[in-house]
């Protein structure tokens, strides 16, 4: 809790143009609550609630230039109002009661009762105190599900979050790295709407889907007659993108010429649109993301390695779906709830045999297959739970067999789909030598020809799940 909202907890504010009924108020409450903070008038209540944060005010209905019910009604105009108890004359309660139509919490009549405002005081910051911790532990539940649209209980997911949540406030280049289907547009959209430039735009630029002819008109726009087409001024989704965040997805497929004009603009922030001779000046964070190896393309001169370490202050890895299958559930689950609604269903659970099913699937297209599976599942199904008979064909055939090229993803490319059947025959190979040598470390090590080191980063990386001794 910052210092802010613990002044917010624990002091109050008493709003009087009676200095004699400010002090008599202060003197029966600084007893038990110490921050206690006085007004003159509405006005001067209004900004010192903007300046100090109170928890709780004690309002006069009658006060010159402002009154009570005025001050209340811009009080509850604020984004996150304190707590307002209504301070009339004996013989007004239908004044107050107006008040609290309003939105005051509750009233008190002059003259009144010592133990009567220490109640009402004490059952008001109870009331703000319970509220505080009802949106803490909404807070701390949403994390443990996920982070923003971002969903993942796995401790590999807790990671991503956590370093996330260290990037938003830096204003820095982001690189998200992770398999086609697998959030990396979730999360570059989760630091823009937490970081200073969530109020700005949110571009994306799919450098993959447009052709290599087209996409520097894409990137900075251009001017009419600029090439064949180009019958008026285009801006370009870098100027689109001014005091907001562009999300360059699939960097890695941008060509080597358009890289070079790329790195200008992120070294100087400026660009000349397409044909024209002005020079454009933009305030713009970027993040890109990519499935591909940018250290390797480099290697094969794919891409610019000057490009790479601009574009690489903060990298973030986004694991892919059979990296963290005890999300799957979770996932699920969530689908469920948004399909079902969306479709007009009346689904609310899948089975136990489906579930199986879906957490021992390898899922080559990460969650947004799942996704589509799970919706497919919804439409076509006639029931309200949703069983093995209305999942997919390539799921319910699905055996592990990282000896066998029956369950190779051909539709990957031939990188992607060796390496998850290099994973697939690591993961079994390394689990049966665990097995055979009781789950001894040491012994397995020794029996794979691994360093010991390398098998428990191995274990770690494959998450095998078994008994294992150090």
């Amino acid at each position: 809790m910052t210092t802010k909202e613990t002044m917010r907890t624990n002091s109050i504010l008493i709003v009087d143009d009676e200095k004699a009924a400010r002090y008599g108020m202060k003197k029966i409450l600084q007893r038990d609550h110490g921050s206690i903070f006085e007004a003159t008038n509405g006005i001067d209540a209004l900004q010192k609630i903007h300046a100090l944060q109170p928890a709780l005010i004690f309002l006069d209905i009658n006060m010159p230039q402002l009154d009570g019910l005025k001050t209340l009604e811009k009080i509850r105009e604020m984004k996150h109002p304190p707590l307002v108890v209504i301070v009339t004359a004996h013989g007004s309660e239908k004044i107050a009661v107006e008040a609290m139509k309003k939105g005051a919490y509750d009233y008190i009549a002059k003259p009144y009762e010592m133990e009567e405002l220490r109640i009402i005081t004490r059952n008001a910051l109870e009331k703000i105190a319970l509220q505080e911790e009802n949106t803490r532990l909404r807070m701390e539940i949403g994390m443990l599900e996920g982070y923003g649209e971002l969903l993942g209980q796995s401790k590999i997911m807790q990671e991503v979050f956590d370093r996330i949540e260290k990037v938003v406030t830096a204003d820095v280049t982001v690189l998200l790295q992770g398999e086609s289907g697998s959030g990396k547009e979730l999360a570059a959209h989760e630091i823009h709407r937490r970081s200073k430039r969530k109020n700005g735009p949110f571009i994306v630029m799919n450098c993959a889907a447009v052709p290599e002819t087209l996409i520097e008109s894409e990137l900075f726009g251009h001017e009419r007659g600029s090439f064949t087409g180009a019958t008026e001024r285009r801006m370009g989704k870098f100027e689109m993108a001014n005091n907001g965040t562009i999300l360059l997805d699939e960097i890695g497929d941008m060509s080597l010429s358009t890289q070079s004009k790329l790195l200008r603009v992120l070294q100087e922030q400026k660009f000349e649109r397409l044909g024209g001779t002005e020079t454009l000046a933009v305030d713009v964070r970027i993040i890109s993301a990519t499935h591909r190896d940018l250290e390797e393309e480099i290697e094969e001169d794919r891409f610019r390695e000057d490009l790479y370490y601009r574009i690489n202050v903060v990298n973030i890895k986004i694991p892919p779906l059979r990296k963290r299958k005890e999300d799957i559930p979770l996932l699920v689950n969530r689908f469920i709830q948004h399909f079902s609604k969306k479709h007009y269903k009346n689904v609310v659970s899948i089975s136990n045999d489906a579930m199986k099913k879906l957490i021992a699937y390898s899922w080559p297209g990460n969650i947004r297959q799942l996704k589509n599976t799970i919706e497919s599942a919804i439409v076509l199904t006639n029931n309200d739970v949703l069983d093995i008979s209305d999942l997919s064909e390539d799921i319910l055939r699905y055996e592990k067999s990282p000896d066998s090229t029956k369950n190779v993803h051909y539709h990957l490319s031939f990188r992607e789909a060796k390496k998850i059947l290099i994973e697939n025959f690591e993961r079994d190979f390394i689990s049966k030598k665990l097995e055979e040598c009781g789950g001894n470390i040491s012994h397995t090590a020794e029996a794979l020809d691994m360093h010991r080191q390398n098998l428990q980063q191995k274990i770690k990386d494959l998450q095998i799940n078994k008994d294992i001794k150090e």
